[in-house]
């Protein structure tokens, strides 16, 4: 028995906007966010795709390097310190989250140059030495192929 506006065909299982889009991001409550947030008076169909997307790519770039950070670091579980680490590392990343500060995250190891301990001058004799000796090696090793 069908009733008013329904046909007797058998009714086909939802597919997702996500599943459609092939994301893992939730297209449908992003574009509800999208609404209630009123951020504009109309959103269009396309628009909380897009931004599912891109969120979905952001948080892959981050952890893809936090889980670099992790395993650099000999451990198997990924805290804000391997975030933090992996943000600041990656030059496009740090410069769009400079502004973002990660709670337990710490600070990235950085010691000015004029707060190491200078160089003796024996050291630099030595390491002049080597230098020229390798650079007189390389022209011997040049002039002799000729």
């Amino acid at each position: 028995m069908s009733g008013r506006g329904h046909s007797a065909k058998a009714k086909r299982k939802a597919i997702s906007k996500s599943a459609r889009a092939g994301l893992q991001f939730p297209v449908g409550r992003l574009a509800r966010y999208l609404k209630n947030g009123r951020y504009a008076k109309r959103v269009g169909a396309g628009a909380p795709v897009y931004l599912a997307a891109v969120l979905e790519y952001l948080a892959a770039e981050v952890l893809e390097l936090a889980g670099n950070a992790c395993r650099d670091n000999g451990k198997t579980r990924i805290i804000p310190r391997h975030i933090q680490l992996a943000i600041r590392n990656d030059e496009e990343l740090g410069k769009l989250l400079a502004s973002v500060t990660i709670a337990h995250g710490g600070v990235l190891p950085n010691i000015h140059q004029l707060l190491l301990p200078k160089k003796t001058a024996a050291k630099l004799e030595k390491e002049e030495k080597s230098k020229a000796e390798k650079s007189s090696t390389k022209s011997d090793s040049k002039s002799t192929e000729k």
